[in-house]
């Protein structure tokens, strides 16, 4: 719960500093600049040519009926006009600037990344999918546990009172992960909006379910009255970053307060209630906060490939793990505990 929200705050936070700073050095190149602009009006980079642009390589015009068009699994994997201009002079200039023993500059405020099948960032595509596949094993393996593997009440009801919740917070991971994917693999203004969005609803979700945790909110009509204004407040969110304005440094300060208010009551919570497993929920926290520095280091990625951003993605991968143990192990206590208190 905390390594998902805190995780997704912080991507967002650099995320949308890189959108504010998206004049880069590399994109203020008059050399780069001049390449692009000859390239949206031949449609050609050196000996590279893009069927995308407005005309073809012999003048004629791409425009053609639907049915002579490729088909869709194959345009995803292209970019239009403009995207494919820059890549292109993006790698000439970078080669020449390699020539001359100059370092990789970033362009539009990413840096000069590798495409493999049409993907932006290969390897942060390949960790989020990682993530995704690691917390559905823990969602699964949390499932075994709550209806094969511990004792049931009557009627086979379970007794732990928050498996729901942690229901819940496993499909937002998985559909925040997911889009994660997306977006690495395709920046675009649609691509954006739903990482986005998944990623506030996962972190409003997320200190929702801290709130109703470390204060042992059971009852389902103060859940309600708990739930309801953050709610309220989560989905006016969603709805002005999405139809009216994408606010980057509202948006920004509405995640980082979420995620700092939860970070702060597990937190706390695990020191106050000695519960039996918080040194899992204190690791997370403190090797996440590690991980953090990569980020804050920011160099360029190698061989085209693997970046900062790419390597802290990594560094979630057993994180996440952890923290579906420590939710495995506060059903496995608070189950413990309710049988007893039944005998």
């Amino acid at each position: 719960m905390m390594l998902g929200s805190y995780v997704v705050a912080f991507v967002l936070m650099l995320s949308w500093y890189v959108e504010l700073i998206d004049a880069s050095a590399g994109d203020a190149d008059p050399r780069y600049r001049n390449c692009v602009g000859q390239c949206e009006e031949s449609g050609c980079v050196g000996q590279i040519c893009f069927p995308n642009c407005k005309f073809s390589s012999d003048g004629e015009p791409i425009d053609r009926p639907w049915y002579m068009q490729e088909p869709l699994y194959v345009q995803w994997k292209k970019w239009d006009c403009e995207s494919d201009c820059r890549y292109y002079c993006m790698l000439d200039r970078e080669k020449e600037k390699e020539l001359l023993n100059q370092g990789p500059v970033k362009y539009h405020g990413k840096w000069p990344f590798k495409r493999i099948y049409g993907m932006q960032e290969p390897a942060s595509v390949a960790f989020s999918a990682l993530n995704l596949a690691v917390h559905f094993h823990g969602w699964v393996s949390f499932f075994v546990l709550l209806y094969y593997k511990l004792p049931l009440q009557a009627g086979k009801k379970i007794y732990y009172e928050y498996a729901g919740l942690w229901h819940i917070y496993g499909l937002l991971s998985l559909n925040s992960w997911f889009w994660s994917a997306i977006f690495h693999s395709r920046d675009v203004d649609l691509t954006e909006k739903l990482d986005y969005s998944s990623a506030v609803v996962l972190l409003g979700y997320s200190l929702l379910v801290a709130i109703l945790r470390s204060f042992n909110i059971r009852d389902e009509a103060t859940r309600v009255m708990v739930a309801a204004p953050l709610i309220a407040f989560v989905t006016t969110h969603i709805m002005f970053i999405n139809l009216y304005k994408l606010d980057y440094g509202w948006n920004m300060k509405v995640c980082v307060v979420m995620a700092v208010t939860q970070l702060a009551i597990w937190a706390v919570w695990g020191g106050v209630s000695r519960h039996p497993s918080r040194w899992k929920l204190w690791l997370v926290v403190f090797v996440g906060g590690l991980a953090m520095l990569l980020e804050i280091y920011d160099f360029p990625p190698y061989e085209g490939f693997l970046d900062a951003h790419a390597l802290w993605h990594a560094t979630t991968v057993p994180l996440t793990y952890i923290w579906w143990s420590f939710i495995r192990d506060d059903a496995e206590f608070r189950a413990a505990d309710l049988v007893k208190k039944a005998k």
